[in-house]
């Protein structure tokens, strides 16, 4: 089997190695991400705040943008597969991917090809590394721990604090290993550390219990908001009300079907997505209104992206009959000068692909996150 894929992988590339100029008039942005399957939320979200973007660049007038998104169900090599079907229909740019393990497959690569990526969420370290061609939108794993460690310890939060990561998710463990490591100049105490390995984990009482014996009055919980959802409703079920505070990633448990939010009541998170920012509500209220619910951070990325792409191909006369190539060369040069207020934040990228911006901190009060 593995031949087999090796086979038809060799095969794409050798038909998609140089990209055809476009002779549509239209700008080709693909976007990768998990459209099924368990991380769906993050995939479709991110999707649908860039569909927005390119009906509101398309309909200003001048470039034109042809929009298409791939399923990668959260899967490496599905997300290959996703990259070679964008090859084919004739990509220049690519949105995505979404999530961190399947963005640094593609981004190996787009890079031999080079395509130009901006990933609206994928965060680890790892994406960027070695690939000039490789930016994100999303602050870095390592800087959302750091930055997590220091609001907790600077405001004076916990004296005991409980970590409860994904040892098999690098997004997970990259926060983590930078919580640990801003922990050390904070005024508490790490008191207990415990890990699994897979986000339908379906008991946690192991991990709590380690928790509460060991006095734990915060549990910072770097992981995604299905194993949030699961380690919220057990802490009840044993009377174990520390507070919870939690990343980016469980941004969407909010609207997570079947979850109980009263349980959320209280939880604090890191979010780039601030609905108090004019342009920010701006943005959610059209969102709203195209999908009937609020958009998550995911959206509002993925809607940044698409917008950083267009600003950047403005400002650097990209036409649609450029190939992937030219304009990947264009982008890699002009990225690491420009700065870009998005409805996440104000942006500064270094030649690395990593971006400079702040992210707020945010409690759920009543179903809804009110900025600390």
């Amino acid at each position: 089997m593995k031949k087999f894929v090796a086979l038809v992988l060799a095969i794409a590339m050798a038909m998609c190695m140089t990209l055809p100029a476009m002779a549509d008039g239209a700008f080709k942005i693909g976007f990768i991400g998990p459209l099924t399957g368990g991380a769906a939320v993050y995939g479709i979200s991110a999707k649908q705040g860039a569909e927005i973007a390119v009906q509101e660049i398309n309909e200003k007038g001048g470039i034109q943008i042809a929009f298409q998104a791939e399923d990668d169900m959260h899967d490496p090599l599905s997300s290959v597969g996703a990259y070679y079907t964008l090859m084919d229909w004739g990509v220049q740019v690519i949105n995505g991917c979404v999530t961190s393990a399947p963005c640094a497959a593609v981004a190996a690569e787009a890079y031999e090809h080079r395509v130009f990526m901006l990933t609206p969420s994928a965060s680890s370290p790892s994406v960027t590394e070695g690939r000039d061609m490789m930016y994100q939108i999303c602050f870095t794993d390592p800087e959302q721990g750091k930055t997590a460690a220091k609001y907790i310890g600077e405001k004076g939060l916990a004296t005991k604090v409980a970590i409860i990561y994904n040892n098999a998710d690098a997004y997970s463990t990259g926060i983590y290993q930078g919580f640990v490591a801003e922990a050390e100049n904070q005024p508490f105490e790490v008191v207990a550390t415990a890990s699994f390995s897979d986000d339908a984990n379906p008991d946690f009482s192991v991990q709590l219990n380690a928790a509460k014996d060991a006095g734990a009055d915060l549990v910072f919980l770097p992981i995604y908001y299905t194993p949030a959802s699961t380690i919220l409703t057990q802490a009840k079920n044993m009377e174990y009300q520390p507070q919870f505070f939690g990343v980016d990633g469980m941004d969407g448990i909010l609207t997570m079907e079947g979850f109980d939010v009263s349980l959320a009541e209280n939880v604090m998170l890191l979010t780039p997505f601030d609905l108090n920012d004019a342009e920010t509500a701006s943005f959610a209220d059209k969102y709203m209104a195209a999908y009937g619910t609020m958009p998550t951070q995911f959206a509002a990325d993925s809607y940044d992206a698409v917008y950083a792409l267009y600003d950047a191909m403005v400002a650097c006369g990209v036409t649609p009959d450029m190939s992937s190539a030219e304009v990947c060369e264009l982008l890699v040069q002009y990225f690491p000068t420009m700065t870009f207020e998005g409805t996440t934040g104000t942006m500064q990228w270094d030649a690395t692909g990593a971006v400079t911006k702040v992210p707020l901190v945010v409690k759920i009060v009543d179903g809804s996150y009110v900025t600390q």
